[in-house]
């Protein structure tokens, strides 16, 4: 009897942990974020040390399979217009719409010295500002080329007109 309480209270104390880990392995692309001073969601979700090219490949894998586009967010933690647009992306209302039709991967470019042969090879010469935002069809053909580069402002833009950006991209049937 002792030894079942035993388990019971070890279930209870780490299952939470336990739910976090498997949400986290089921939905790769959740970020949290967290309200700013300036009056819009920010967000971290950049990893200097993740593969970038290999979670470029499965992402584009998953929209083959799922018929979405995908979104490469090139950025950086210390940029406050990548941590701004990451933060609109995990709101509830930005989270419906693009989990509905994108995989997101945030791609760490450092100090525009990082993973840039991931933008190159999407047609992007260079990272000139960060976020970059390349959005492509499943096959990884480059939808945006010219309003890629045009995210530096990411953070003071409004959110009608990101939601409204991103939401005009569909799957042709």
């Amino acid at each position: 009897m002792k030894l079942i309480c035993v388990v019971d209270r070890m279930l209870l104390r780490f299952m939470p942990l336990l739910l976090v880990s498997v949400a986290a392995a089921v939905s790769p692309n959740v970020v949290h974020a967290e309200k700013t001073v300036a009056g819009h969601p920010e967000a971290r979700p950049f990893e200097e040390r993740a593969d970038a090219a290999a979670e470029v490949d499965a992402a584009l894998a998953r929209a083959d399979l799922s018929e979405k586009r995908v979104i490469l967010v090139m950025g950086a933690n210390w940029c406050h217009d990548s941590r701004g647009l990451a933060g609109w992306f995990s709101q509830p209302r930005f989270a419906d719409m693009l989990t509905a039709k994108y995989e997101i991967v945030y791609v760490d470019v450092g100090h525009r010295d990082r993973n840039i042969n991931i933008a190159q090879r999407f047609g992007i010469k260079a990272i000139k500002g960060t976020p970059t935002v390349l959005v492509l069809s499943p096959q990884g053909a480059l939808l945006n080329r010219r309003s890629a580069p045009q995210w530096r402002d990411a953070a003071s833009r409004e959110e009608e007109d990101i939601f409204a950006y991103f939401d005009q991209f569909s799957i042709e049937p």
